[in-house]
């Protein structure tokens, strides 16, 4: 039987939710477990398939294999009017087969999204990514204010899940904001682990 993996699965337009996914696969790993980073490819405007099978850089595409066979998902995006960006949208919505069969039903999940400004509707994506995830039956798992960056950070980060601020300039991840990234990580891990023990 293969071990366990967490999937960090995440759509990053800029490179930083793809920062942010490193982050949170260092504190997956952290814990001993692994990592499985993932990205899904643009939507083109005029719905035909453009993009190379493996990208020339960064992750590669998700598969649904990759999906169906997590002990437990990490989920990514962008803000796009205070929403998941359309490529990760796409992708869920291609996962009926998973939900027909209840494949994700009891397995942890989480999301972190990134944006240009402070209230550019960091909260609103994370929701909007919890969506999809509990028609699967996923439980959701949040950031608790345990962890004091939630108190004291001046930049990202929420009690729905890690977020980062770019500013105009695409700035790098904040000192609190890597700090709730890794606790993300490292929080899913033992969750991962917990409801895997259950379900035997």
């Amino acid at each position: 039987m293969a071990a366990p993996y967490l999937l960090v699965l995440y759509y990053s337009r800029y490179g930083s939710v793809a920062a942010m996914a490193q982050e949170i696969a260092l504190g997956v790993e952290s814990m001993g477990m692994e990592a499985r980073l993932r990205t899904v490819p643009k939507v083109s405007p005029d719905h035909q398939a453009t993009a190379p099978d493996i990208p020339a850089e960064g992750a590669v595409y998700c598969t649904l294999d990759d999906l169906r066979h997590c002990a437990g998902l990490i989920l990514g995006s962008p803000t796009r009017f205070g929403n998941m960006a359309a490529p990760l949208k796409y992708f869920l919505d291609g996962t009926s087969e998973l939900w027909l069969n209840g494949e994700l039903v009891d397995k942890p999940a989480a999301v972190f999204s990134s944006t240009a400004s402070i209230h550019g509707g960091q909260e609103t994506t994370l929701l909007s990514m919890m969506l999809p995830l509990l028609h699967h039956g996923m439980v959701i798992a949040g950031l608790p204010y345990s962890n004091p960056e939630l108190s004291t950070t001046t930049t990202g980060g929420t009690p729905y899940g890690p977020t980062h601020v770019t500013g105009r300039d695409n700035v790098p991840l904040s000192g609190d904001e890597i700090a709730l990234c890794k606790a993300l990580g490292k929080r899913m891990a033992v969750l991962t682990r917990t409801l895997a023990g259950e379900r035997r």
